[in-house]
């Protein structure tokens, strides 16, 4: 008999989750005086380090507040779609005075009140272009639901930039330079996701500029699959722009969850898009992502894996990032968990595949057990884990417990078991 999923049971958990445990600790840190919302605490949650912002938390911060005021219209969720709107307003507000350069790209690093520091000292304010792509996420998404035509149009000018910038190959990527002679699949991933919000938007606003986004989109999905995927069902992290593939650990590497969330942003661009063949191409990917990823040890996913399973290896360039895979690769990080939730329930409703609904179910009883925070006072999750689930303190990325990984991926399961998340499909 084919096991079954009660999605309602499935939505009506992850609403508790979000309306008991996430949200409460989120609505506690908002800046109500500037806009925005104050996200360097340490890992544990209980003590806020520092009032800077950095404009990548800011950026998905409004497209997470969008969002729910989406889901509040509709009467997914319930509160007020006009008291989460407007904060997300008054941040984008804050970021349009406040981060965007002389030369049209954002600072990475901004105060409490907005004044621009520099995140490495002496390297300037302009030094990751991924916070420009989360500025663009979130206006895209704050302009949708809002019906702000205006900043969709700050969304699209600062789009074009990012990719003017690429194309010059004049872009910086802290806290991860990409090595040098290398093409990475983090750049065409985070281009697919802006560029599928960015079509959204404007198809919603009724812009003509739509159509050539579609195309980008359409582009950035079939790079992804295209180049980084490879025959044995992986996605390469890294390539060299010319040559033959180095048995280095630069190349060798894997990255579970970010292949897990790629591979829904593939998903939901080829819905959109009415392409089914880029569907097919990535629900095998996501089975291949489980499989070298999951820790048959401890349970979980591992930070990074080889390509054939276990600790990374190959040869070694010296390479700063190089290092941090080798050191880190057996962690158990937040975000690759929530992004294996959503992409395992996406790829079942894709296919009715029980083997999806298996992962699905793995990774629940692993989370739920391993990474919400026992203190009723905190509940959101102590996002940093040993491979044995035990807390570490230390930073990933950026010195920050950033709310989106988390609450995105729980909306987005909400969504999938509503009748909002249909008409999102519809959307285009």
């Amino acid at each position: 008999m084919t096991e079954r999923l009660d999605k309602e049971a499935v939505r009506e958990f992850y609403k508790s989750h979000l309306l008991q445990d996430l949200l409460p600790f989120w609505m506690k840190a908002l800046d109500e005086r500037h806009g925005g919302v104050y996200t360097c605490f340490n890992n544990d949650g209980n003590e806020l380090l520092s009032k800077d912002k950095y404009t990548w938390s800011q950026g998905r911060f409004i497209w997470l507040w969008s969002r729910i005021a989406w889901l509040c219209e509709r009467k997914v969720l319930p509160g007020s779609a006009d008291a989460f709107l407007q904060h997300a307003g008054k941040t984008v507000d804050f970021l349009k005075r406040n981060a965007i350069l002389d030369n049209g790209n954002c600072a990475f690093l901004l105060t409490e009140e907005g004044e621009k520091k520099e995140s490495i000292p002496g390297q300037g304010y302009d030094t990751s272009f991924y916070a420009d792509c989360f500025v663009v996420l979130g206006f895209s998404e704050y302009a949708r639901v809002s019906g702000r035509a205006d900043i969709a149009g700050d969304a699209l000018r600062l789009y074009d930039r990012i990719r003017d910038r690429l194309q010059r190959d004049h872009v910086r990527s802290e806290p991860y330079p990409i090595p040098e002679g290398f093409k990475s699949h983090s750049v065409a991933m985070i281009m697919l996701n802006i560029s599928q919000q960015l079509m959204d938007a404007l198809a919603s606003l009724a812009n003509p500029e739509e159509s050539r986004i579609r195309s980008d989109c359409l582009e950035y999905a079939q790079q992804i699959i295209g180049q980084f995927g490879q025959p044995d069902g992986r996605i390469a992290e890294l390539l060299p722009k010319e040559g033959d593939v180095p048995d280095t650990v630069l190349c060798r590497h894997v990255n579970p969850g970010h292949t897990l969330e790629s591979m829904w942003f593939v998903i939901s661009a080829a819905e959109r898009l009415k392409r089914r063949e880029l569907i097919d191409a990535a629900l095998p990917v996501v089975k291949q992502a489980f499989k070298l990823g999951w820790d048959a040890h401890e349970g979980g996913l591992l930070r990074f894996v080889d390509r054939d399973g276990g600790k990374p290896g190959g040869l070694r360039t010296g390479d700063p990032y190089e290092q941090l895979i080798l050191d880190t690769w057996d962690t158990k990080l937040w975000w690759p968990h929530s992004e294996a939730l959503y992409s395992a329930l996406l790829a079942y409703e894709q296919t009715r595949d029980p083997d999806f609904l298996s992962l699905y179910r793995q990774t629940h009883d692993y989370v739920f057990r391993t990474f919400p925070h026992p203190d009723p006072n905190v509940r959101e999750w102590i996002q940093i884990r040993a491979r044995s689930g035990q807390p570490l303190n230390k930073v990933v990325a950026l010195p920050v417990k950033d709310p989106f990984h988390i609450i995105r991926n729980v909306l987005l399961i909400i969504e999938l078991y509503s009748e909002a998340g249909h008409a999102q499909t519809e959307v285009v």
